[in-house]
């Protein structure tokens, strides 16, 4: 009777549309070996990733390809997201190679910070057939000035970049997820700068707050639907993001200050897999947050003054 009953459940869900709970397109586990997580039988799942042309997203798309999923990458540059690519194919150690499997992977060219980028975005990848399970959202600018001389395009490119185009990928993206049953997976990037009140950074911090705070709510929200959603929110990151040199980013990750991208790319990965709302790699930079919050403005005011040269 038992076994009827199961049996009965697990066709009720598949005549519902529904994805039953462990039915993921997993890679086989071989006999003796155990599987990375997050991996899937090589092709058969699909993974885009924003800002994939350098850095961190270059990064997840690197070790998405290595865990068998199939890539769409876009950016704002081609010839960033077509060398990307050519690594990937490229690449001896890619997954399958032994069974002559190499990823399918698309690029598409578009610019995130506008109003209708992230419906163009997804009509795009429905052209190319994609059906996404994972979603990386990870196309961001950077912003190291006073408000009062911001230029009103650069407000409002990095609110449309950071919080609507996001918003609107990972609304998009869920209901498409949640249509098919698929148990997805979707990785919001947001910055360690959300809990320093620091001068110069009110807009770029704000921008990253308002992603946070949103995976976490949306998190809930896609729960029943089997969709895990991670913010990241790491704190200064090897890349030319902040336009800093390579000498200095070498510099930096020397001292510890800094994290590599591919080191920020495998922690949130592992967050994401293991269904985190929000994680901020390394304990230390945890311990400081309440601290961050409570910077008296003598502190601030010498910092201020150094760093206004830094400022553009």
């Amino acid at each position: 009777m038992e076994k009827r009953k199961r049996n009965s459940e697990t066709a009720g869900a598949a005549a519902q549309g529904g994805t039953p709970a462990g039915s993921r397109k997993h890679a086989a586990e071989p006999q003796g070996r155990r599987m990375e997580r997050g991996a899937v039988a090589p092709g058969s799942a699909w993974a885009l990733v924003t800002g994939a042309g350098s850095g961190i997203g270059r990064c997840y798309a690197l070790r998405l390809a290595a865990l068998g999923y199939n890539l769409v990458l876009a950016g704002n540059r081609r010839e960033p997201l077509e060398t990307v690519k050519g690594e990937i194919l490229g690449d001896p150690t890619a997954p399958g190679t032994a069974a002559g499997f190499r990823p399918d992977v698309r690029t598409i060219e578009i610019d995130l910070a506008r109003t209708e980028a992230a419906a163009e975005l997804w009509q795009a990848v429905r052209r190319e057939g994609a059906a996404i399970d994972v979603l990386i959202n990870n196309a961001g600018m950077f912003s190291f000035l006073d408000i009062l001389q911001t230029p009103a395009e650069r407000i409002e490119r990095i609110v449309l970049l950071h919080d609507l185009t996001n918003t609107q990928l990972c609304r998009l993206a869920a209901a498409d997820m949640a249509s098919r049953g698929s148990r997805g997976h979707i990785l919001n990037m947001s910055s360690y700068s959300l809990w320093m009140p620091f001068p110069g950074l009110a807009l770029y911090s704000a921008s990253k707050a308002y992603l946070r705070s949103f995976s976490v709510a949306f998190a809930k929200e896609v729960r029943e639907h089997g969709i895990r959603v991670t913010a990241v929110c790491p704190a200064g990151v090897a890349t030319d993001l902040y336009g800093l040199t390579p000498r200095w980013q070498r510099i930096g990750t020397r001292l510890g200050v800094l994290i590599t991208a591919d080191s920020c790319a495998r922690r949130g990965l592992r967050a994401l897999w293991r269904g985190r709302r929000c994680i901020v790699p390394d304990w230390w930079n945890r311990v400081w947050i309440p601290l961050c919050k409570i910077l008296p403005m003598w502190v601030l005011r010498p910092v201020r003054k150094f760093t206004m040269k830094f400022q553009k």
